[in-house]
C-alpha cells in the first residue's frame, strides 16, 4: 500500500516542475532583448572594424582615448540624445590641437556629423555645425571631407531666418568651406551663395557675421566660373551698400575689386545707382587707406575706355578727391589717383584743339590759321587751368592742415607748368 503512494508523489513533483520549466521558457521567450544588444549585434562588423581603427589611433592617448571612444560609438550607433551629446564631446576635444582634429576625422565622425546637419532639430544642428567648424580649422583634409559628404546638400534653406546665434555659425562653416573656391575640389557655389546672400539680408547685428559672409563671398568671387551666380543673386547692390560701412569697406570694396575685372561686373557697377557717388565719397577716407586703394582701383577700371563714365564722375565731383588723394594719399592710391587724372587732362587737351579756347571768330573749312593767335589761346588756356588748380590746391591744403600754410605748394603750381600736373 505505502509504494503506490511513493510513486504518485514522485509523478506529482516531476510534472509540476515540468510545468514550471516551460512557463519560464515562454516567458523569456516574449522578452525583448534591450537596444544595445539589438544594435551591437546589427551594427558588429562595422562596429568591429571601428573599434579596431580606434585602437590603433588611440594608442598613446590615454589622457583623452576614454572621451574619444566613447564619442565616436555614439556618434554612429547612438540615438539622437546620445548622438547629440557625442556632437558636444567632439567639439569639445577637437579644440585642442589641429593633430588631435586629424585623429577625430580619421575615426570617421565626420559623415554622421553632416548628416545631423540635415536634421530639422535647431538644436541638434548647431551641436553638428560647432563640431564640425572646429574639425575644420586649419585642416583642408577635414573640410574636403565635409563636401565629399554633402555638406552643402544638407544645408538648410531659411537660414537668414534662424536667430542671431545660429546664423553666425552657419556663417562661420560656409566660411570654412568656402576656402576650397581655388583647389580642385568640386564646390557648388550656386548653394552657398543665395546662403549667405539670405544671412548679409537679415541685417545681422554682430559685425563677426558679416565678415564671415564677405569673407566667404571674396573666397568665392577670386574664381571666374563663380561670377555669373554672384552677380545674379544682386551682391553687387549688398556689397556696395556694405562698402559705405567704414569697418566692412575694405572686404566688400575687395569683392567688387573682382568682380568688375569681368564685363558682366564691370557692367553690373555701372548700372548701379549707387556707383560712382558712393565709391568717391570712400575714396575721401583719409582714416581708411586701404578702402581708398581699392575705391581708386574700381573707378580706375571703371573710367578706363568709357567716356560715358568718367562724365558721371565729373558730375559727381571726383576731380576734386582725386587731386587730394593724389595729394595725401598712400602711395598706391596716389598712383591711382593721377592715372585717372589723366584721362581727364587727356580729354581737356583733345578738347582745346585749334578750334577751342577763346573765340577769336569762326574759322572755316580752307581758311589760313594763325598761329600767333593759336599759342595765344593755348597760354591763356593754361593760366585758367594753373588759377583753377591753385585754388584747388589751396583748399585741399586748408582741409588736410587746419588752414595752415600752403606756401610750398604755391611755389610747386607756380614753377610747374599746367601740362605737367595731372589734371
Amino acid at each position: 500500500m505505502s509504494a503506490p503512494k511513493r510513486s504518485d508523489s514522485f509523478t506529482t513533483r516531476f510534472f509540476t516542475r515540468m510545468r514550471r520549466l516551460l512557463a519560464l521558457n515562454a516567458v523569456r521567450k516574449q522578452q525583448k532583448p534591450p537596444k544595445e544588444t539589438i544594435d551591437t549585434e546589427i551594427d558588429t562588423p562595422k562596429q568591429a572594424k571601428i573599434e579596431e581603427n580606434m585602437a590603433e589611433k588611440l594608442e598613446g592617448h590615454d589622457d583623452w582615448m576614454v572621451a574619444l571612444r566613447r564619442s565616436v560609438k555614439r556618434v554612429h550607433f547612438g540615438n539622437w540624445e546620445e548622438k547629440e551629446a557625442a556632437a558636444a564631446e567632439i567639439k569639445k576635444l577637437a579644440e585642442q590641437d589641429l593633430k588631435r582634429r586629424r585623429t577625430i576625422s580619421e575615426l570617421g565622425v565626420i559623415p554622421p556629423l553632416v548628416a545631423m546637419v540635415g536634421s530639422e532639430v535647431v538644436a541638434r544642428q548647431r551641436l553638428a555645425v560647432g563640431a564640425l567648424i572646429e574639425l575644420a580649422n586649419g585642416s583642408f583634409t577635414n573640410k574636403a571631407l565635409m563636401v565629399e559628404s554633402g555638406i552643402l546638400s544638407k544645408l538648410p534653406l531659411n537660414i537668414g531666418v534662424l536667430n542671431e546665434t545660429t546664423r553666425q555659425e552657419f556663417a562661420q562653416l560656409l566660411l570654412s568651406i568656402s576656402a576650397l573656391a581655388n583647389t580642385q575640389i568640386s564646390l557648388d557655389s550656386t548653394t552657398i551663395i543665395p546662403i549667405i546672400i539670405s544671412i548679409l539680408d537679415s541685417n545681422p547685428n554682430t559685425t563677426e557675421t558679416k565678415e564671415s559672409c564677405l569673407t566667404t563671398l571674396y573666397n568665392l568671387s577670386s574664381l571666374l566660373d563663380n561670377v555669373g551666380p554672384l552677380i545674379s543673386t544682386g551682391v553687387v547692390n549688398t556689397l556696395i551698400t556694405l562698402s559705405s560701412e567704414k569697418h566692412l569697406s575694405e572686404k566688400s570694396l575687395a569683392t567688387l575689386a573682382n568682380l568688375v575685372v569681368t564685363l558682366e561686373g564691370k557692367k553690373a557697377l555701372e548700372n548701379n545707382p549707387m556707383v560712382p557717388e558712393s565709391l568717391i565719397e570712400i575714396m575721401s577716407w583719409e582714416d581708411k587707406p586701404k578702402s581708398q586703394e581699392l575705391s581708386a582701383y574700381i573707378l580706375m577700371i571703371l573710367a578706363h575706355q568709357s567716356f560715358l563714365q568718367r562724365q558721371k564722375m565729373a558730375k559727381a565731383g571726383i576731380v576734386q578727391v582725386l587731386l587730394e588723394v593724389a595729394l595725401l594719399g598712400s602711395p598706391l592710391a596716389q598712383k591711382r589717383a593721377v592715372k585717372i587724372l589723366q584721362w581727364f587732362q587727356h580729354e581737356r587737351q583733345m578738347k582745346m584743339g585749334p578750334h577751342s579756347g577763346p573765340q577769336m571768330g569762326r574759322v572755316y573749312m580752307g581758311s589760313p590759321v594763325n598761329e600767333r593767335d593759336i599759342d595765344e589761346g593755348k597760354k591763356l588756356m593754361k593760366k585758367i587751368v594753373k588759377q583753377s588748380l591753385h585754388k584747388n590746391l589751396e583748399t585741399i591744403t586748408r582741409r588736410a592742415n587746419g588752414g595752415g600754410d600752403c606756401s610750398k605748394l604755391k611755389s610747386l603750381v607756380i614753377s610747374s607748368s599746367s601740362k605737367s600736373l595731372p589734371f
